[in-house]
């Protein structure tokens, strides 16, 4: 495998985004077996149907989210994985590199993982296929507002420079947007979502495959998964566009603070090591 950067520990200066976990999935493998792929791009209800995948009690669905702030070492083989397929640097990833990084899951969605929607078809052939969808024009206004606001935010792109998550999370959603939509999301993007959903309506046998919009509630995903529907339950609404900005600035400042804190470390051990060395002569 191929690897982006180094792994490095999370420091311990980092206190405050105590919630970012550290694992480097580069040494995991599968626990449970991969039971669904949903292969809609992200901004089509896709944190709406890992709620609702969670309240079905699939063991976890793996979203964007779990890289960018839940545990961002997974951005490292992210990173591989895109460098192999769109620069051709390193090996493809083949099955036991997708069960090391998406091991937990029983279920997968959401960008970079639509990137390789023929790749995980290929490697895991006996999991069901949901394709979430929308009106095309409401989902690029929609993204273009959120994720590619990402891309283009100035002060994630400092903080890559310093900060230990930040570091392997944006390299990474950079390489995704240049390599799946080409370099050009504004003009590219509503062509490419086009293409992406026939490549995976002719890869997946029509019994395999559900179309699914989530204004479709319970009913057709649970009949698909051959699950019962949730009592007295309305399907998940997991809408994050109205505070997706304010709440990736908020990111923005707690990594910033948890990099003042270890220049505040840096500092006061360099101080310390001055004032030593000042001393010992003296002894």
């Amino acid at each position: 495998m191929a690897m982006a950067a180094p792994y490095t520990p999370k420091p311990i200066t980092d206190i405050f985004t105590p919630n970012d976990t550290d694992i480097n999935r580069r040494k995991c493998f599968r626990k449970v077996p991969m039971k669904v792929l949903i292969l809609g791009l992200g901004r089509t209800g896709t944190a709406s149907i890992r709620a609702a995948m969670n309240q079905l009690g699939y063991v976890d669905t793996y979203h964007m989210m779990c890289a960018s702030i839940e545990n961002p070492p997974d951005c490292l083989l992210w990173h591989d994985a895109l460098a192999a397929k769109y620069l051709g640097a390193g090996p493809k990833f083949t099955r036991a590199d997708w069960d090391a990084l998406l091991g937990d899951c029983q279920a997968v969605c959401d960008w970079p993982a639509i990137a390789f929607a023929k790749e995980l078809i290929e490697a895991y052939p006996e999991a069901k296929v949901v394709l979430t969808n929308r009106d095309v024009d409401s989902w690029h206004a929609s993204t273009m507002k959120t994720v590619y606001w990402r891309v283009q935010d100035w002060e994630l792109r400092w903080l890559s420079k310093v900060s230990w998550a930040a570091g392997m999370y944006y390299p990474m959603l950079k390489l995704f947007f240049d390599g799946f939509f080409e370099g050009d999301f504004p003009n590219r993007g509503k062509d490419i979502f086009t293409k992406h959903y026939a490549e995976v309506r002719s890869l997946v046998p029509k019994e395999n495959l559900l179309e699914f919009r989530v204004q479709d509630g319970w009913e057709p995903l649970c009949e698909f998964l051959g699950e019962r529907v949730p009592m007295g339950g309305k399907f998940p609404n997991v809408n994050d566009s109205g505070n997706f900005v304010e709440r990736s600035r908020r990111r923005n400042r707690m990594q910033f603070f948890n990099v003042l804190v270890r220049f505040v470390e840096i500092a006061v051990v360099a101080g310390i090591g001055a004032l030593l060395i000042h001393l010992v002569p003296q002894i």
